[in-house]
C-alpha cells in the first residue's frame, strides 16, 4: 500500500505544482515556505526550522530561499539575542502572494483529488483520506 500513496502523493503534488507555477509563478516549495512563515506569530522561522518544515535539506532551504528572496517575498533577519542566528521572515509581499496562492492551491488540490478518485488504481486511497 505504501508504494501506492507515494505514487498517489507524487501524482497530486506534480498537479499542484504545475497550477501554482502557471498562475502565479510560485513552486510548490516555495508556497509551502511561505505557508510555513505565515502559520508562525512572528512571521519567521530558523534556515533548520524552515528545511524541516518544506521537507528539504539545509542546503535547498537555504537555496529556496535565496529565490524567495529575490523576489522580494522574504528576509533574513539576525536573531536579536544570539547574532549568529539567522532567521528567514515572510515579508508583506510574500503575505500578498501567499493570499493570491492559497485559492489556486485549494481549487488545485481539489482538481488533482477528484482527478485521482476516478482512478480505480487510488479509488480506494481517496476514499480514505478525502471527506468529500
Amino acid at each position: 500500500m505504501w508504494p501506492r500513496m507515494m505514487a498517489l502523493r507524487s501524482r497530486i503534488d506534480h498537479e499542484v505544482e504545475q497550477a501554482l507555477q502557471r498562475q502565479l509563478h510560485l513552486g510548490f516549495s516555495e508556497f509551502v515556505a511561505l505557508m510555513s512563515l505565515a502559520d508562525r506569530p512572528d512571521g519567521e522561522l530558523r534556515m533548520q526550522e524552515l528545511a524541516d518544515a518544506t521537507s528539504l535539506n539545509q542546503s535547498s532551504a537555504t537555496r529556496l530561499v535565496g529565490r524567495l528572496e529575490r523576489t522580494g517575498l522574504t528576509e533574513r533577519r539576525l536573531c536579536e539575542y544570539d547574532r549568529r542566528g539567522v532567521y528567514t521572515g515572510i515579508t508583506d509581499a510574500g503575505r500578498v502572494a501567499l493570499r493570491k496562492a492559497v485559492p489556486v492551491y485549494e481549487a488545485a488540490l481539489a482538481s488533482a483529488f477528484d482527478r485521482v478518485a476516478a482512478d480505480p488504481d487510488y479509488r480506494d486511497l481517496i476514499a480514505a483520506v478525502d471527506p468529500r
